[in-house]
């Protein structure tokens, strides 16, 4: 499989095309950025685990993974930990790289694949904004004839019980941050929370309210407030990643 980006006509097509994986068995995961990995060659080898979250669910020592290879002399690390394969329903592939989702979701957007959003001509990453410091948005939206602006944040989300996807797997303050933000926006601006649910297993989508009851409270809040919701469900396999449309808000 060879690295490229094809273009999206429809929910059917491919949106981010994977490069070449390797295939092999997770062993272990430690200092949270390595795994060990035993290829399908034989070999036994060090990974860098791109996901600084507990992985909560999607770290089982025995799974499948995939890894992709860099030819970068200057990494310390060759490969990269991209797929794993979990078993909560039927066999499904999750992606791991929390790198990706933000790639991803500018590809869609420029497509204009979310149709919830309506009309926009401009889309910025990583632009300042809000009250708290160091704040910067995943993305802006604007154009001339919209009468307010998008702001949109994207949270990678993993974490299932059954096919309920849930987000978080764990307490996050800088998560709750987020809300807060998206909620001193309104009414100027529009306000989005997408989560990118990287796994196609899942058909609903709710707070992890064990994990981060903080995070379901402020969640809820930001609904009532007028922060738009976006659970958005992606089909994951070692060839790529394509769009599968909005999963149930269950909490609603």
């Amino acid at each position: 499989m060879k690295g490229q980006i094809n273009s999206v006509e429809t929910s059917t097509d491919w949106l981010y095309r994977y490069p070449e994986l390797y295939a092999g068995t997770f062993i272990k995961r430690y200092k949270r950025f390595f795994v060990d990995v035993k290829l399908d060659s034989g070999e036994i080898v060090t990974a860098h685990c791109p996901n600084t979250g507990p992985m909560t669910g999607v770290s089982t020592p025995g799974s499948a993974v995939m890894l992709s290879k860099s030819n970068n002399p200057k990494r310390k690390l060759g490969y990269t930990l991209e797929l794993i394969e979990v078993h909560d329903n039927e066999p499904t592939w999750v992606g791991v790289n929390t790198a990706l989702p933000n790639r991803v979701v500018k590809l869609a957007l420029e497509k204009h694949l979310f149709s919830e959003l309506g009309d926009y001509l401009k889309v910025q990453s990583e632009v300042p904004y809000g009250q708290e410091k160091k704040s910067r948005v995943d993305f802006l939206l604007s154009g001339k004839e919209m009468e307010r602006s998008i702001y949109l944040e994207v949270k990678n989300t993993t974490f299932v019980k059954g096919k309920l996807a849930l987000f978080p797997d764990t307490e996050t303050t800088r998560g709750q941050k987020h809300l807060r933000e998206l909620m001193a926006l309104l009414p100027d601006h529009r306000s989005v929370m997408l989560y990118f649910i990287n796994r196609g297993d899942c058909m609903d989508f709710a707070p992890g309210d064990e994990t981060d009851p903080v995070y379901g409270k402020l969640l809820r809040e930001a609904l009532s407030m007028g922060v738009e919701i976006l659970p958005c469900r992606f089909a994951v396999s070692p060839e790529g990643i394509r769009y599968l449309g909005l999963a149930n808000c269950s909490f609603v």
